[in-house]
């Protein structure tokens, strides 16, 4: 993480705006892991100006999360808003700091957004940052960390009539902004005192801690977490505000299933359910797509009821051509060859085995083109998911190469991917894949081979 020079006390507060771990851009079609920005980006650059950064899943709080997000908007020295794919709640929380403070409100977004911005936000000052994703590039980190805190010192030390950034108070003269008495303001520094303080664990600690879980194979504990967080979130909701996170609800349908607790198809159906929730069937979510397709393929894989792979197929197909997402395009593949060996007739067995193939060809294009455009950073932020992605797109071409009979390249791909265990590149680190992984990758490789090795298509001539 690139640290910053400025002062060691600080000396004020800085409220951040924006969405938590993972989300979509549906303009753009891009998954952005905004608790990378925060973390390298934000974090960093508020703590070198010299102010205690908080964003609210840091805020120790009962009852509503509204009391202190509000106190927060009204009183915090600085407000920075990441506006990145276009969060409606940050959006929201953004235009109620611009009626409430004349000034100290820095906005930041994501380059590609700024491409075609909201009209309300088009003649306002924001300043981009690029993301590759998943991470956060070593020189942008160090770029747009210095440029934000020079913002913040800048913007602080300016005379209150010098520094005006809020809109409302721009273009409605004489407007005097509001107060709260002496005793809420004692209230509100108590309130931002207990983020850092020792005792109830606040979002963002439970989620590390799922984290930790999920690394060491531990898929019931991560569950049990996840069902903690998503208790506080519910509890926390306003009445306007939906009480549920789809970020939360995807991880914690993945936990549910990966825990097979208490039985494999009780834990299948549970996290079927959590999934509705998130209207799979007309959703533009990938993630959500991606793990609806898995959960029904295993329901499948476990009681053989057509309906399951039919729908499982269903959902890997959509994510795949939303996106060109090399995950659910593998998984699509890899279906439409099951599909292939249980057919209603020969001609659906053969429209599946070559559609398989094609797919396959995709995705190997995506995957090549993600290894040519993505070359790793150097060195990694901490926190990098870097390594972890280019494990999965190696995994995935070698099952591409292997479902298309190319049984030397697969078999290279796959022995690149297990490789990065023993690395000792200085850029790679010596990430080792976790466990459930490789057993996954292997898993799903020996039904492939186990699928074609049975399949009479492989007769027709293909090439």
């Amino acid at each position: 993480m690139p640290t910053q020079p400025g002062p060691t006390a600080e000396s004020g507060t800085c409220f951040v705006v924006m969405g938590f771990g993972k989300k979509t851009d549906f303009e753009s079609g891009r998954v952005l892991d905004l608790d990378q920005s925060y973390l390298n980006l934000i974090k960093p650059a508020v703590e070198g100006a010299g102010l205690k950064c908080i964003r609210a899943d840091e805020i120790v709080h009962s009852g509503l999360i509204d009391v202190p997000m509000y106190e927060q908007l009204l009183k915090a020295d600085v407000v920075v808003a990441d506006v990145s794919t276009s969060n409606r709640n940050a959006l929201y929380e953004l235009g109620v700091r611009h009626a409430l403070r004349p000034y100290t409100t820095v906005i930041i977004a994501e380059e590609q957004m700024m491409k075609s911005p909201t009209f309300d936000l088009s003649h306002i000052v924001i300043r981009k940052y690029r993301h590759l994703g998943e991470d956060i590039g070593v020189s942008e980190a160090k770029r747009f960390t210095s440029e934000l805190t020079d913002a913040i010192r800048e913007i602080t030390a300016r005379e209150p009539k010098l520094r005006w950034d809020s809109p409302v108070y721009k273009f409605i003269d004489r407007l005097t902004p509001p107060s709260i008495a002496e005793e809420v303001k004692q209230a509100v520094a108590a309130g931002v005192s207990q983020a850092s303080a020792p005792g109830s664990p606040v979002h963002s600690e439970l989620m590390q801690r799922v984290d930790e879980a999920q690394k060491k194979g531990d898929w019931l504990k991560a569950k049990m977490l996840l069902e903690e967080i998503r208790e506080m979130r519910r509890a926390g909701a306003s009445e306007t505000e939906s009480p549920e996170d789809p970020y939360v609800l995807q991880r914690l349908a993945l936990a549910t299933y990966k825990s097979m607790h208490p039985t494999p198809e009780e834990a299948f159906k549970a996290a079927r359910d959590l999934l509705k929730l998130l209207e799979p069937q007309t959703s533009n979510d990938t993630e959500t797509l991606g793990l609806w397709g898995s959960v029904h393929k295993r329901l499948w894989e476990l009681t053989k009821e057509p309906s399951y792979l039919d729908e499982a197929v269903r959902a890997y197909e959509r994510g795949f051509y939303l996106r060109n997402d090399y995950y659910n395009g593998i998984n699509y593949a890899y279906l439409l060859n099951e599909r292939a060996a249980h057919p209603v007739g020969l001609a659906e067995a053969v429209a599946d085995f070559v559609q398989a193939r094609r797919v396959r060809r995709e995705v190997i294009s995506i995957c090549n083109q993600w290894l040519e455009s993505n070359l790793p950073p150097a060195p990694l932020l901490p926190g990098s998911k870097y390594p972890e992605k280019r494990y999965w797109v190696l995994a995935t071409l070698a099952e591409a190469h292997i479902g298309l009979e190319q049984e030397a390249l697969g078999q290279q791909r796959l022995e690149e991917a297990f490789a990065a265990e023993v690395s000792s590149d200085p850029i790679l680190g010596t990430f080792a894949p976790e466990e459930w992984m490789k057993q996954s990758t292997q898993v799903q490789v020996s039904k492939l081979k186990a699928l074609l090795a049975g399949s009479p298509l492989k007769t027709l001539p293909l090439t």
